[in-house]
Formats: C-alpha cells, structure tokens, sequence
C-alpha cells in the first residue's frame, strides 16, 4: 500500500560520514538517469535496505530521521528526486521536488 505523506511527516534517511562532512546519500538510477535520496517510512527498513543501496568502503552510514519538508528543499536545491523505498529496495514512491 502506498501514502502519500504529509510535509510533516518524518521519514528516514540515510547520512553519509554523519561525524564529519555529513550529507545525505544519494543514489543513481542510470537506466533512467535519475539522481534521487532514497527514504523510508520507517527506521527498520531504512537500515534492512542500507545493504542495498551503493556506498563506498571505509565511510561510516547513519540512519537518522528527517522531516519531509525539509528532505524536500535540499532535494530540490540539489536537483534530486526522493524515492521513498521499502526495506527490499521496492519503489514505493516518487517524488520531484521543484527548486525554489
């Protein structure tokens, strides 16, 4: 069943080197040459799916919630869309954010 959240909503993301340069993962869909932040409904499925998702060797990855809203403006700042993904990796949502 999919939702569509409310910009309130908190939703889970994963950071990338959260003790140093922290900034949110992002991936790339190069069959359809989309860049996009995968996002979860939930914390257990954002960490079931970490093992899925593209990382390098040696970074250290943190699970930490967001708010939608604000996932949204730095997305759309950044030309990114947000996936909000299972914990399998199965899109579950797309959204494009527009630049402000």
């Amino acid at each position: 069943m999919t939702r569509t959240p409310k910009p309130d909503t908190r939703v889970w993301v994963v950071i990338q080197d959260p003790e140093k340069n922290e900034q949110l993962l992002g991936q790339h869909d190069e069959k359809n040459d989309t860049s996009f932040i995968p996002a979860f409904y939930n914390k257990e499925d954002a960490q079931q799916c970490l093992i899925h998702l593209i990382t390098q060797r040696g970074v250290k990855y943190e699970v930490q919630a967001i708010f939608l809203d604000e996932l949204t403006d730095e997305t759309a700042r950044n030309n990114f869309q947000i996936f909000i993904l299972d914990a399998d990796g199965k899109i579950l949502e797309k959204m494009s954010p527009t630049p402000p």
